[in-house]
């Protein structure tokens, strides 16, 4: 077997005011709403049992919904890009609409999971954006023995209601970045 490094770059909106559309969030630990990953043996010994049962019971978490699962980045990873993101624990929906708190005309099974997302501490960390792929690459990878991490550039504030359109720059900056700090290992 070979161990690979992946390295996911995508973008998100922020869900906590002080996070700013263009910076660069280092998921350190991704949240799967997809419940993919309690579908594999093992999960248990590569996912964050005492944050989940935290936040299952801070949100009230719905037994209607898939339990969620937390699992981390490759601390190496972490540690390479410490310098140039900030780091969060970011949510990975498996849509834009109900599973991220929006509805146009059906009403999310919890109106106020967003407020409760948003107020979860736990140890002094926080949940800093949703985006939809982090948890599954996060969490087969460290099933298969793989490093893996996500960086989102932030395109959206979802609490100020702002957000960019022309995020390409923003975006192009973070490749350049990733890729100058991939190049030293």
């Amino acid at each position: 077997k070979r161990q690979l490094t992946l390295v996911r770059l995508g973008t998100s909106g922020a869900i906590q005011p002080d996070i700013k559309v263009g910076q660069f969030v280092f998921a350190r630990t991704s949240v799967g709403f997809d419940g993919l990953l309690n579908y594999y043996k093992g999960r248990n010994e590569v996912c964050d049992l005492e944050i989940e049962k935290a936040f299952m019971k801070h949100t009230g978490w719905s037994d209607l919904l898939p339990k969620p699962y937390f699992i981390d980045a490759d601390p190496s990873l972490a540690e390479l890009f410490r310098d140039v993101t900030i780091e969060g624990i970011t949510i990975a929906a498996p849509g834009f609409y109900a599973p991220q708190g929006r509805w146009v005309r059906i009403e999310p099974q919890d109106v106020h999971l967003n407020e409760k997302i948003e107020s979860f501490d736990y140890h002094g960390r926080r949940v800093t954006n949703f985006e939809m792929e982090s948890s599954a690459l996060a969490g087969l990878a460290a099933l298969m023995g793989h490093k893996a991490a996500t960086i989102c550039t932030i395109i959206a504030q979802r609490i100020a209601l702002d957000a960019c359109t022309d995020y390409k720059p923003f975006v192009r900056k973070m490749i350049q970045t990733a890729l100058d700090k991939l190049a030293t290992l």
